[in-house]
């Protein structure tokens, strides 16, 4: 990207930048990805429809970096000198309200996604892949401590368990998840796959 584009997409401030990100996700909470659309946000943001695609090129990127911002900081930044501990941390950095409300938000995303190539893109690209890096970080550190085996199978599925059991628990047992329930999922079946003891 040159330099002129740089300071073109840069002129919001983090402050206006984070009530945009609110205002698309208040929509997506509303109406859904497929009924949200740039005019929609310019007139919720009071912004105009050209600054919104010079920003962040259209609606796919808006709504994938809105998800990026309301995440609470990186996962990779949790460090507390164990594997459980790092993944209880990472489920309890979100009260149960905020995780019923994103759950709901991210099985519409994911559905919209199914027919959607740019949202779809825009998730591996701004969500999925930063995340898995995040997270291989993480088992990285276990790893080095002796906590895992380097060559333990289960460490390629770990956000595939985490990311089941947060978006089915409505599905299966009709209830949203909460930290209670992960945290117990996390002892119950992530630990006990990577060979780590839960007491």
């Amino acid at each position: 990207m040159t330099e002129t584009a740089t300071a073109r997409r840069s002129r919001l401030t983090p402050e206006r930048e984070a009530e945009l990100y609110a205002a698309v996700l208040d929509l997506l909470r509303e109406v859904g990805y497929d009924a949200v659309t740039m005019d929609a946000v310019a007139a919720r943001t009071r912004s105009s429809k050209a600054t919104l695609y010079r920003q962040w090129g259209g609606k796919a990127e808006l709504v994938a970096k809105a998800i990026r911002h309301s995440k609470p900081g990186s996962v990779s930044d949790i460090d507390t000198g164990s594997l459980r501990g790092d993944f209880h941390a990472f489920v309890t950095r979100e009260d149960d309200c905020g995780m019923e409300q994103n759950a709901a938000l991210m099985r519409g995303l994911a559905m919209a996604a199914h027919t959607n190539p740019d949202l779809l893109r825009a998730f591996k690209e701004l969500l999925v892949e930063p995340e898995l890096a995040e997270f291989q970080r993480i088992l990285q550190r276990a790893v080095d401590r002796g906590e895992v085996r380097a060559d333990n199978p289960a460490m390629g599925y770990v956000v595939h368990m985490l990311l089941g059991a947060f978006a089915t628990r409505a599905l299966i047992d009709g209830m949203p998840p909460t930290q209670a329930f992960l945290t117990s999922y996390i002892d119950a079946v992530v630990l006990p796959a990577l060979g780590v003891p839960t007491t």
